[in-house]
């Protein structure tokens, strides 16, 4: 998929930052992405990853919608937290989608108050979206995409089983998985909700 054939907000921002053409990664993954596939995208540091992630996500969405989030992005913890949200401000400029993060720095009862408000893409640690979960402070009816950044910060955690949580609790979604390691673990994902799901790597 080339960057023409991206919405025009996009197109203008990545010209402005000289970005001419996609990297290889996202060559073979942009196209599946917005098609609507789930995936594994396993590829080194480096190959634009995080890139596809936000590409993708604001193709997808395009534009605020009410008030419940349709895009979930888990990442490691705080910082990764705010440097994807800042890398999100960046793209999305041209835009009204409205980012948000929750992390266990925060209240939770700021959090959940704020998400209550309305929000297109949550971008969360794994433990406190659950507990935000559980405490009804967010909803997931309307969630599209549910993507892990850099899924290899889950192995060996709770954060892993945080995960799993999620898709028992909506409904039809596309899943993404973005690492630079497979795990045996993700085998797991594959035999439930990330059944036909597909596997590229770089």
């Amino acid at each position: 998929m080339s960057f023409k054939k991206l919405i025009e907000p996009l197109k203008e921002t990545l010209a402005h930052k000289g970005f001419q053409e996609p990297l290889p990664l996202q060559k073979k993954i942009l196209s599946k992405i917005k098609g609507g596939a789930s995936m594994f995208v396993i590829a080194p540091k480096g190959s634009g990853k995080t890139t596809s992630i936000i590409l993708s996500v604001i193709q997808n969405l395009k534009e605020a919608v009410a008030d419940a989030p349709r895009a979930l992005i888990f990442v490691k913890n705080k910082q990764a937290a705010l440097d994807l949200e800042t890398e999100f401000y960046a793209y999305r400029q041209q835009t009204d989608l409205r980012v948000y993060c929750a992390y266990d720095e925060k209240n939770i009862d700021d959090q959940r108050d704020e998400i209550y408000m309305g929000t297109d893409i949550v971008i969360a640690t794994p433990k406190r979206l659950n507990k935000i979960f559980f405490l009804n402070g967010i909803n997931l009816n309307e969630l599209q995409m549910c993507i892990v950044d850099d899924a290899q910060f889950l192995l060996g955690k709770s954060s892993f089983s945080d995960v799993v949580r999620t898709p028992e609790s909506i409904g039809k979604c596309q899943y993404l998985i973005f690492s630079e390691n497979f795990d045996k673990r993700f085998e797991s994902w594959q035999d439930t909700f990330m059944a036909n799901s597909l596997y590229i790597k770089q």
